[in-house]
Order: structure tokens, then sequence, then C-alpha cells
């Protein structure tokens, strides 16, 4: 990619897209698996979910199966769900309270501790060369931050999740670790994981998509993420009111009518409220959108070449939450709003890449983010 301007964003040149079948083919999407998500780090939930001694979340990722529990210490772990003897599961999928201070395989009671240690088994003798501690769980690394749990798959990374963040800044001045959970859609959408991202990265649909939002943030209602993408940005900044950065005139958050819905969060500068919202992402997994009130944290996760789990969450300050005359549910019903006409939309994009003669797509200069997100894929792939 290269830019007319250091500050215009634009593709200067046609790009071709990714090729139609890393969308739809069984085996390229399990090539993507073992390349990226098995890679890199995968937001599984606020550590406020796991809270308790003893509680525990089964995640599935692919074809992996992922225990993460709180030992009796307080401190998070994350193995595979996998025994040691002869492979079975250790817990079904879910979540729950473990009865006891071990996790015990339901197959031949082989146990551990939850540190992962094994603690017994219950053959009467032992083969020669037996060592218990060459027998603990398979680890997985967890880290946490800003009150979110991540797991990593690729034990040998050398990355931290905050750098895994393109933005980790961005949101210093949210009070992310002492927000609360206080509502959450999960949708399974029919689309490739790939064109949510592609669609997250670009607002030429936007006016089309999203009437509503577009009133709310002016510059979508131009086809534009950014009022640097239009080339004459600067003339028009100078010549016309209503093309500008952030919120519309008089609007305070992303809400039905632009009215903030909850309390100010503290700490905020006045840009960071004037911006309306403010985002980080890390591929391939979350992004978490700031907002004067509230913060949004978006998770993907595929299903299949051609399905995708998509969560997210609003999180508001726990004073919020106490309310009585609080409804998480209500306020958040705008943005999920436009989050459905997101997953729509790229359904919709799904089945039409099966056309024989459609090999691949090209991306015009205002797609300079679905370029970037498509040159790390085949980066990863080593495309």
């Amino acid at each position: 990619m290269s830019i007319s301007e250091p500050d215009h964003n634009a593709l200067t040149e046609l790009q071709a897209g990714l090729p139609a079948r890393f969308y739809t083919d069984e085996a390229h999407y399990r090539r993507e698996l073992e390349a990226i998500f098995y890679r890199h780090w995968n937001y599984l939930c606020r550590a406020e979910e796991i809270a308790a001694p003893r509680s525990y979340q089964v995640v599935k990722l692919g074809d992996q199966q992922i225990v993460v529990l709180r030992d009796d210490d307080g401190k998070l772990q994350a193995f595979h769900n996998t025994c040691r003897h002869r492979g079975s599961l250790l817990l079904e999928a879910g979540s729950g309270v473990l009865r006891s201070d071990a996790l015990v395989c339901p197959y031949h009671a082989w146990s551990y501790s939850l540190q992962g240690d094994l603690r017994r088994i219950p053959s009467k003798q032992r083969p020669a060369g037996f060592d218990p501690a060459c027998f603990s769980l398979y680890p997985v690394r967890l880290e946490l931050w800003c009150g979110m749990v991540f797991i990593n798959l690729d034990t040998d990374t050398a990355t931290s999740i905050e750098d895994s963040f393109d933005l980790p800044r961005g949101l210093a001045s949210w009070p992310l670790e002492s927000l609360r959970v206080g509502h959450t859609l999960r949708k399974s959408i029919h689309c490739n994981w790939k064109l949510f991202w592609e669609n997250y990265s670009e607002c030429l649909h936007c006016p089309g998509v999203h009437p509503e939002l577009s009133k709310l943030v002016p510059v979508y209602g131009q086809f534009l993420m950014e009022v640097q993408d239009d080339p004459n940005w600067r003339s028009r900044l100078e010549q016309e009111p209503l093309f500008k950065p952030g919120l519309a005139a008089g609007m305070q958050t992303w809400s039905a009518d632009g009215q903030f819905i909850a309390p100010l969060l503290p700490g905020l500068s006045q840009e960071e409220i004037a911006s309306g919202h403010t985002f980080i992402t890390s591929w391939p997994s979350v992004y978490v959108v700031g907002h004067a009130d509230y913060v949004r944290i978006v998770r993907l996760r595929p299903l299949s070449a051609t399905e995708t789990e998509l969560q997210a969450q609003w999180l508001f300050a726990p004073e919020t939450l106490a309310n009585p005359d609080f409804d998480a549910a209500a306020v958040a019903a705008f943005t999920e709003m436009v989050m459905m006409q997101d997953a729509a939309i790229t359904e919709i994009n799904q089945r039409g890449l099966g056309a024989l003669p459609h090999q691949a797509g090209v991306l015009l200069p205002e797609e300079y983010e679905v370029f970037a997100f498509q040159q790390w894929v085949r980066k990863q792939l080593s495309e």
C-alpha cells in the first residue's frame, strides 16, 4: 500500500482481495486455525466471570477444548481439556464450580491438582520409569489484561496480550478493570470470520447498512471511517460544518437518541468524551470500544469455514448496575442493532462468494484497513 499524502488514508493502487476459497474451503479453514487462532491471543471472558475459587469455563476453539479455572489461591489457570492417561475429556463443555480441589478424569479417575500436577492414579502398581511429574496437564498460556482473560495455545509465543493490540494505550483513561458486565449477546453468524473483520475495517457500507449510526457519526454517512480518508479533507473541514470527526453536534454517545445512557465514566479527557468512540483491536479475536459512559467488548470465534460466533459484552460502572432502575439490556439495544446489521450484511456477503467465476474481489482506496487486515492474514499463512 502507498499513501498519496502522509495524512491522507487511502490505497493508491488497485489491490486484489483474498482468494474466494479462503472464505469457503474447510481445508483452508483448518490451515487458518493452526496458523492464526492456535498461535495468537484469543479473548475468553471477563475475570469476574471466573471469580470464585474452583470456578471454571470450558471453551472450544476450533477442535481444541481448553479448561480455564481459578484455583484455591485465586490464580487463574488454563489447560488443555485432556487427561494424560488416554486422552479423555476432563470436563464437559460449559461452566460451573468444581466440587473439590482436584480435576478428576471421568474415565479412569486420574486426579490432578488445580495447578495441573498429577496427584493420583487408580492403578495398584506403577510401571518402571513412571514419574508423575512427567504427566501434568498440558498447559495453555493465559494472561489477564484490564480485567480481560486471554489464552494462547502457542506456549512459546513471545508476544504479550498488550502488544497484540493496535493501540493498547488508546483506552488507558477508561477504568476497564473495575467495570462489570451488564449485558451479553451471543449469536452464530453464517459467514467466515474474516468477513466480519473486513466489514469492521471500512465504512463504504455504512450509509446503506447503518442509516441510524450514520446520522450519529456524520463521517460514516460520507462512506468514510475517518475524515482523513477524503483526499480533500482539509478544505472540507473548513467549508462544511457537517463534515467533522466524532459525533454529530449535540450527540454524546452511541445510543438511540445520542444521549448518555449511563453516568459519565471517570478519568476521561474532554477530547475522549467528545470523540464518542475509541477503538482498539487485537486480531483475530477481539475489539474493544470505549464510549464516554460504557465499554463494549466484541469477540469473534470461528465455528467452521462459513460460521462464526459473535459475542458482545457491555460494561458499566458497578454503581450503575446496582441501580434497580437501570436496564442494561435496554440501553445496549442501539449498539446491538448496529452489530446485527453488520451480521446480516456479512451473511449476504458470504452467500455471494460461491459464484464459479468469482476468484477474488478488489479493494477501493477507502478500504486501506481491509487491505492491512488481509495482508496480516497473508503473512500468517506465508502467502
